[in-house]
């Protein structure tokens, strides 16, 4: 009787081995699988045992370094533009000794890189880094389909996220192939009116405003080694209309921008400042710049008044 029981569950055993699937060998096997493990991957395959996060749909990228006291205001104007769907805020710091680096690491909303851009350690000095890699650094950390990018002296007004949201929307419906949304901004207290900027060949940029995630993969992200802080974000943008990619406005989507009177001294003898616009335009010579084509590169305006006077509230001493 036992040897039978025995005999017996050797046979099962074979048969169950027999029958059962083989791991995936050949290419079309293992795509096969491929296609099963993503469909998996959508579903709640068994009952969580604790509850898991929301992914974020809207990822906001800042890059800061010794500016605290904007950084605190930008970061508060965020958390407060009633962002509807699940979102997230990353923020890149340079190596802050202001305090601004310890008062990141107590925000428990927010995710914090700290890339030490100046100074030295260990007797050598830091690689100074351009701003390209600094904001890639958070673009590809970023987990929403949408990535919104502003200064860190800057100041959402209400509900400027949800907008560029129902823009990207709109444009999806009519596909059109948008790969990014330009907010209107000004730089407040010299400026009265809001703008968005066409920058060579007339192609619409972004100063301010909300990227489509899969656009700034395609593209190859922002130019890292040719910039050194100025002019990679319309070089990017530049780069999404060469690959197909449009960029629109979104009037209603307002950004405050501070501009220090003493920007303005100091910008006009920056040495930094004049060699990026010229490798911005020798990149683009021939394509969308010529020394001899007609100027397209202009502003479209509106004219705005904040009923809240948000710039006023938060910055006039």
């Amino acid at each position: 009787m036992f040897l039978q029981r025995d005999i017996l569950a050797k046979v099962k055993s074979q048969v169950k081995k027999l029958l059962s699937p083989t791991p995936p060998q050949t290419p079309r096997e293992l795509l096969k699988c491929r296609e099963i493990l993503h469909q998996r991957s959508q579903l709640e395959l068994i009952k969580p045992v604790m509850v898991r996060p929301e992914t974020s749909i809207v990822s906001i990228v800042i890059g800061s370094y010794n500016r605290r006291i904007l950084l605190e205001k930008a970061i508060e104007s965020i958390r407060n533009n009633n962002i509807r769907v699940p979102y997230e805020i990353i923020v890149i710091d340079g190596g802050s000794t202001d305090g601004a680096l310890e008062w990141l690491i107590e925000q428990k909303d927010l995710v914090t890189i700290v890339q030490h851009n100046r100074g030295e350690f260990r007797g050598q000095p830091i690689q100074r880094r351009s701003w390209g890699y600094f904001m890639n650094l958070g673009f590809k950390l970023a987990q929403g389909q949408y990535i919104v990018m502003i200064s860190d002296d800057c100041l959402l007004l209400p509900d400027a996220i949800n907008l560029g949201l129902d823009k990207f929307l709109e444009m999806e419906q009519v596909n059109r192939k948008v790969g990014g949304v330009a907010f209107y901004f000004r730089n407040w207290p010299s400026e009265q009116e809001y703008y968005v900027q066409k920058s060579l060949g007339g192609k619409l940029a972004i100063n301010h405003g909300m990227y489509l995630k899969e656009a700034l993969a395609a593209v190859g992200w922002v130019e890292e080694k040719q910039y050194i802080f100025y002019k990679a974000d319309s070089d990017l943008c530049l780069k999404m209309w060469l690959d197909g990619y449009e960029i629109v406005d979104c009037p209603g989507a307002f950004v405050e921008h501070y501009y220090d009177p003493s920007e303005v001294v100091r910008q006009s003898n920056n040495a930094v400042l004049d060699y990026d616009r010229e490798i911005y335009l020798k990149r683009w010579e021939n394509i969308y710049y010529h020394p001899h084509w007609q100027e397209l590169r202009t502003k479209i305006t509106l004219d705005y008044q904040d009923p809240l006077r948000t710039a006023e509230t938060n910055w006039q001493a």
